[in-house]
Parts: structure tokens; C-alpha cells; sequence
């Protein structure tokens, strides 16, 4: 058995030596051999074993004798030669009788059981060591020969005669010449051996017969799959083979993941394979059950189909009673249809995918407006629906002519705005400039109409508003029937209006309701209550630090001893009770309903009145505070109302510096800044810088019948009315 075990290793080295780019395809087999007696197949190897030493010993012998025959003489040196060369060609001979009969054996043996691959790397290991020490023990043989050789010639040269040194060499190089070509051949046998053994490897591989086929068959499988996948991701439009498109959509969405993004497979008019895709939440589940699956799983329905022809068409013209579908071939529009509540039918062999109107999700009813409050108009707010946003202007502009064009907004999020505009009616450039800027933001994720506000005005730097905000669908349906241009964000409450005009800051959506006369004094009075939340605290600090001679007699006397028992210097004192209010007119909109109202009037009182008791403050400087505040309420528009707190601060710092000097200062950078201000093209203070025919309206409400829209929106109508008086009535 042990011979037997040395067999099985030599079949192992033979194989691995043979087969080194075979590693990946299979793996060496286990071999026994069958065909003759164990025993017998042993004393064949040892017989052959035996031979080859006599053999190398013969030619060792041979070699010995023909040098001593160098020195004796050439006739008994041919002499020997031709034995030896008989004796080699003898040698050979059985050698390849030895190869041919090895070579038997071998396609007699069969596969037991496969190898493990370390085995094999072992196997092929020892292989190559003893590889390396044969072809080493092979050069160092060839050196001492040559060396041994050299050796004898120089000794012939000396001691011989030159005409028989000279037939010594000749027949020397003869003998090596000769020995040299048998040894070529015998590597060529070796070869075509070794590659008609290959052959047949790759006979039995082709069969199936080896298990290093089957390992090399799944990882070619296994490369084969990482390119499909990579080519299911590279895919952009819709494949007639719906194993494709399943692939491709559980790839985009993650549904190994996902848990709310439903697959539902199914047999449409049990023939052809399909599915559709939704995403749970965001769907009514009784629509797609009543009026789209089991439409799609009625046979009576499909008998009048040609199958040659489009399916999907199909199913869209006579098989589904769903109000709104589409067909879509591209990926990119399929997924985004699927994020907004859609569903997607998928056919197998339809090269096109149909979309329909599923969605169902909840959302916030119409409620009251939260920061615009009228006591004459509207009660409708909008809320955070891109769609009921929509409707509700569409519900007071009643116009053919109006266009909604929504667009994505966001590259990760998918987030939609709508732009609404008058056809006929809005400025075109106008038009064009607010779909470029929307349409070239760069940016994954956009939350809001604030967000949205900030990438698309002109200078967001500023602290200006630029655009009009509003939460009321009537102050939205003015601004599209003046000419403005409306955008509607997706998940939030307010719209935004392009381009604008500072002074449409201080006009409520009430003002429409009301007679001219009693808006035209609202408005002056709105506009007076921003300048005095302005500079009122500045001007405080100007008068008590550095002009004290512009104060009269009286007044002067009360606020000096009012400030006579407070520690710290005007401004100091005006800055701390700024602060002071600012902090409780922020409580006050944090804590929730009538309470934040209530701490934002008591914590005033008792933070003023314990003010003026501890002798931090002077009781004048509470009015001043007080009144500022309130003037700072008057502004309809949120935003502005932000902008003058900040400002505020700026001029109290300047008032302290340099009294009336700051003062005049800072008015001047503050109005030089809103006249190189833009909206969309228009100047920020139009029509009163520059002027222009409309800049009686600023202050001013025109009567209903002699107004006109804006000169500075260059829109395409100017009239409201066709002779100038809508009351045809009056005679």
C-alpha cells in the first residue's frame, strides 16, 4: 500500500506539472488504478525504476570509457562510440516503450473522489520544488562535464600528436552532438505526451465528469452575475423582459430594505406574466384592488386582444377604469412617479410601462392663516399640499388662460414646485427667467418655499426680502392677476410671488376689501410704524447723549430724573431692555396657543414694572421699547418685520457713536442698498426709484375702475378695464 501511496503522490506532482493553468476550471482527482493487479502494477514501477539506473549507470560507464579512449587512439575511440550510440539508442527505445504503456495506464484510471484545493496547492508546490532541483542537478552536471572536458583536451594537446587530437575532438563533438539530439527528442515525446494527456483532461472536463468543471462552471456564473448587475444599474429605459425590469426596480429602491415599497406579482388574463410597483402609505389600496388588478385578472376582458400588437396599450384603452394614465418608457420618470404615489404596471414583453393615479396619502384639511389674521376677507390658508395648494387658487382664478407647470426641484429628494402665471398676460421674460433659476439649482435636497426663497433671489446676502411670501390663496390669486409670477412649494403653507416691490411689504390683503379711503390711511399708518421701530431707540440715545439742546426745557428736567438713581449709560440701558423684549416676544411664539399671547403681555408688564422699581431702567425708556415694539407689529409682511429688528440694533450702535451723524449714516447705507437691490430684473423700490406713472398706488389705494397694473412689470395688459369705469350702469 505504501507503494501505492507513492504512485498516488507521482500522479498528484505529474498532473499539477502538466496542468498549471487549470487552477480555476478544476480540481485534481483522487485516481486508482484499474485495468491490472495492484501487486503487478507495483512490479512494473519497480522494474522500471531499475532500469532507469542501470541505464544512467551504462552511460555514466560510457562516458568514462570514451575519455580514456581519447588518450589510447582514435580507431578505438570510433569503435566505442558506435557501441555506446547502440546502447543509447537501445536505452530510448525502452524508454518510450515505458511512456507508451504509462501513458495507457493512465486513461485506464477513473475519478474517485475529488481533491481538496489545499491538497492541490501542495501537490502543485512539491511539483515546482522538484522541478527546480532536477533542471539545477541537470546544469551542474552539464558544468562539470564541460569543465571535465576542457580538462582532457589541454591534456591531449600536451601529450598526443595533433593530428590525433584533432580526430579525438571531432569524434568528442560527434558524441555530444549525437547525445544532445536524443535528448531533444525525448523532450519532444515528453510533450506530445503531456499534451495529448491534456486532451483528454479536457475531454473528461467537457463531460462533466471532473468537479473542478462544476467549480470553474460557477465562478464564471459568478462573474457572469456581477456583470448583469452592473448592467441592470447602467439601464435607463424599460426592457421587454420583465425579469429585467424587476431586477432594475428592486435594485433603485432597495426592497431587500425596503419595507413600504410594494411588488406585487401577478398573471394578466393568466397568459402573460406581470407586476406592479407602489409604495404603501401613499396609495388607495381599493383602487388598485378594485379598478387596476382585478381589471388585469378578468380573461373576458383580454378576449378581443392582439397579442402581437402593444399590450400595454391595450390594457390602457380597454382594460383599466382609472381616470388619469400614462405611458412611460424611461426609468428616471418611472421612479420619480413612483415617489409622488403612483403605481407602475410592468408587462412582460412590453418595452413601455403604464402609470396611473393611485395616490392617497393624508394631509392637513384647509385651515385658518396662522400669520396673516383679516377681519374682512378670506379664511382660507393653504397648507402642505403641492395639489390642494393649487386647487385653492384655481378655485378663485377661474381663468382659461392660467398655466401650472410643475417641475423637480432637488437631485436626492425628488421635491416638485409648481409655477403658476396668466398666459397673455405675464411679463414672458419674466416667465422664462424664474424657470432657468429653478431649473438650474444644483443642490440634493430643497425642504421648502424658504430654502427655495434663498437659492433663487438676486442677492442673498442681503437681509431684505426680495420675494413676496403669503399663506392666503386670495392675496396669491391678486398677485397672478396683476401679473406676478406664483410659485408653489411641495410640504409647506406658504407661496412665493416674483418680482416684488418693497413697498408691497406694507399692503395687507384686507386692503382689497376695504374702501379706498380707509386703506390709504391703513397703509400710512403701517408705513409710519415701521419707521418709528426703526429709529425711535436711536433717536432716544442721539437726543439724551449729544444733542440734550434739542430736547425742551420740561422734558429735558423729567428724563433727567428719571435716568437719576440707573447705573448704566443710555445705551447700555437701551440695548439690555431691546434684548429683554426680544426674548419675550420669542417665548411668547414657542409656547404653544393662547399661553405664549399671555406670557408675551404679562412677562412685559411685570419685566418693565420691575425694571423701573429696581432702578435698572428709566420708565421713559420703557415707552420708548414699548412703542417700538408695537411699531414693529405694524408690518403685514413677516420677513420685513425681521429685517427691521436687525436693523434697529444697527442704528442704536450708530446713535451711541455719533449721535445724529450715525444716525444719518446708517439711513444712508440702508437706502443706497435697497436702490441697487433686484427682484427678477425689477428694482427693489420701484415705481418710486426709479419713478414712474404707477407711484401714486404706493401710498395710496386707487379706486376700483382707474387703477392700472404696475408700469415696472411690463406686462402685457396695463388696463383693468375696457373704458376706464366698470360701472356701465351709471347713465
Amino acid at each position: 500500500m505504501k507503494t501505492m501511496n507513492n504512485v498516488m503522490n507521482i500522479l498528484k506532482k505529474y498532473l499539477v506539472y502538466h496542468e498549471p493553468k487549470r487552477k480555476d476550471e478544476f480540481e485534481l482527482l483522487e485516481t486508482e488504478y484499474e485495468g491490472t493487479d495492484r501487486d503487478g502494477f507495483e512490479e512494473d514501477l519497480k522494474q522500471s525504476q531499475e532500469q532507469n539506473k542501470e541505464q544512467n549507470h551504462e552511460q555514466n560507464q560510457g562516458k568514462k570509457q570514451g575519455q580514456n579512449q581519447k588518450q589510447g587512439g582514435t580507431q578505438g575511440q570510433t569503435h566505442q562510440d558506435e557501441e555506446n550510440g547502440e546502447e543509447n539508442g537501445k536505452s530510448n527505445k525502452e524508454n518510450d516503450k515505458e511512456k507508451k504503456q504509462h501513458n495507457e495506464n493512465s486513461k485506464n484510471m477513473k475519478t474517485k473522489t475529488p481533491l481538496k484545493i489545499e491538497e492541490w496547492n501542495e501537490a502543485k508546490k512539491e511539483a515546482k520544488k522538484d522541478k527546480k532541483e532536477k533542471s539545477d542537478k541537470n546544469d551542474e552536471s552539464d558544468k562539470a562535464e564541460k569543465t571535465d572536458e576542457k580538462k582532457d583536451e589541454k591534456n591531449d594537446d600536451k601529450n598526443d600528436d595533433k593530428h590525433t587530437d584533432k580526430n579525438a575532438d571531432k569524434n568528442a563533438d560527434g558524441n555530444a552532438e549525437s547525445g544532445k539530439k536524443k535528448n531533444e527528442k525525448n523532450k519532444k515525446d515528453d510533450k506530445k505526451d503531456c499534451s495529448n494527456e491534456e486532451k483528454g483532461d479536457e475531454k473528461d472536463l467537457s463531460s462533466g465528469k471532473n468537479s473542478g468543471g462544476k467549480n470553474s462552471g460557477k465562478g464564471s456564473s459568478k462573474k457572469e452575475d456581477v456583470a448583469k448587475d452592473e448592467d441592470i444599474v447602467n439601464i435607463k429605459e424599460v426592457n421587454e423582459k420583465l425579469e429585467v425590469n424587476l431586477k432594475k426596480i428592486q435594485e433603485e429602491f432597495v426592497t431587500h430594505k425596503n419595507s413600504d415599497i410594494v411588488i406585487r406579482q401577478f398573471m394578466v388574463a393568466k397568459k402573460h406574466k406581470a407586476f406592479i410597483v407602489f409604495i404603501d402609505g401613499m396609495v388607495d389600496r381599493e383602487t388598485i384592488n378594485n379598478y387596476i388588478l382585478r381589471q388585469l385578472m378578468m380573461p373576458n376582458l383580454f378576449e378581443n386582444a392582439d397579442t402581437q400588437n402593444d399590450l400595454i396599450e391595450y390594457i390602457e384603452e380597454n382594460v383599466l377604469a382609472v381616470h388619469d394614465t400614462k405611458r412611460e418608457n424611461h426609468f428616471e420618470m418611472i421612479i420619480r412617479q413612483i415617489l409622488n404615489g403612483l403605481t407602475v404596471l410592468f408587462v412582460d414583453g412590453c418595452d413601455r410601462a403604464l402609470i396611473f393615479e393611485t395616490r392617497g396619502y393624508e394631509k392637513r384639511s384647509v385651515e385658518k392663516p396662522v400669520t396673516e389674521n383679516v377681519i374682512k376677507g378670506s379664511q382660507e390658508g393653504f397648507n402642505e399640499n403641492l395639489r390642494t395648494n393649487i386647487t385653492l387658487i384655481r378655485r378663485i382664478v377661474k381663468n382659461n388662460r392660467l398655466v401650472t407647470e410643475i417641475v423637480p426641484v432637488g437631485r436626492e429628494n425628488n421635491s416638485h414646485c409648481g409655477i403658476l402665471y396668466i398666459e397673455g398676460l405675464t411679463n414672458p421674460k419674466v416667465v422664462n427667467e424664474v424657470k432657468k433659476r429653478i431649473a438650474s439649482l444644483d443642490i440634493d435636497f430643497v425642504s421648502g418655499e424658504g430654502m427655495l426663497e434663498q437659492l433663487i433671489e438676486d442677492r442673498p446676502f442681503m437681509i431684505f426680502p426680495q420675494v413676496l411670501r403669503t399663506e392666503r390663496p386670495d392675496r396669491a390669486a391678486s398677485f397672478l392677476m396683476s401679473g406676478k409670477v406664483v410659485i408653489v412649494a411641495d410640504g409647506t403653507p406658504f407661496i412665493i410671488a416674483v418680482p416684488m416691490s418693497f413697498f408691497h411689504m406694507i399692503q395687507s390683503s384686507e386692503d382689497a376689501n376695504m374702501k379706498w379711503q380707509f386703506a390709504t390711511v391703513l397703509r400710512n399708518i403701517r408705513a409710519i410704524g415701521l419707521l418709528i421701530s426703526v429709529t425711535l431707540p436711536s433717536f432716544y440715545i442721539a437726543l439724551t447723549l449729544y444733542h440734550q439742546e434739542m430736547i425742551p426745557t420740561d422734558l429735558l428736567i423729567a428724563i433727567a430724573q428719571s435716568r437719576e438713581n440707573v447705573p448704566f449709560p443710555v445705551l447700555i440701558e437701551t440695548v439690555l431692555m431691546e434684548l429683554s423684549f426680544e426674548l419675550i416676544r420669542e417665548a411668547g411664539v414657542r409656547v404653544p396657543g393662547i399661553i405664549g399671547t399671555t406670557l408675551g403681555i404679562i412677562g412685559a408688564l411685570i419685566l418693565g414694572q420691575a425694571a423701573v422699581a429696581a432702578g435698572i431702567v428709566s420708565p421713559i425708556l420703557i415707552i420708548v421699547v414699548a412703542v417700538t415694539g408695537l411699531g414693529n407689529y405694524t408690518a403685514p409682511d413677516f420677513a420685513l418685520g425681521f429685517s427691521i429688528r436687525i436693523l434697529r440694533f444697527a442704528l442704536i450702535v450708530l446713535a451711541g457713536l455719533a449721535g445724529f451723524y450715525g444716525i444719518s449714516l446708517g439711513l444712508f447705507l440702508i437706502i443706497g442698498s435697497l436702490c441697487n437691490i433686484k427682484s427678477f430684473g425689477v428694482p427693489l423700490l420701484s415705481p418710486v426709484g426709479p419713478k414712474t406713472k404707477g407711484n401714486m398706488g404706493v401710498f395710496f389705494r386707487i379706486p376700483y375702475g382707474n387703477e392700472e397694473r404696475s408700469d415696472y412689470l411690463n406686462t402685457l395688459k396695463r388696463n383693468t378695464t375696457s373704458n376706464g369705469d366698470p360701472r356701465k350702469w351709471v347713465k
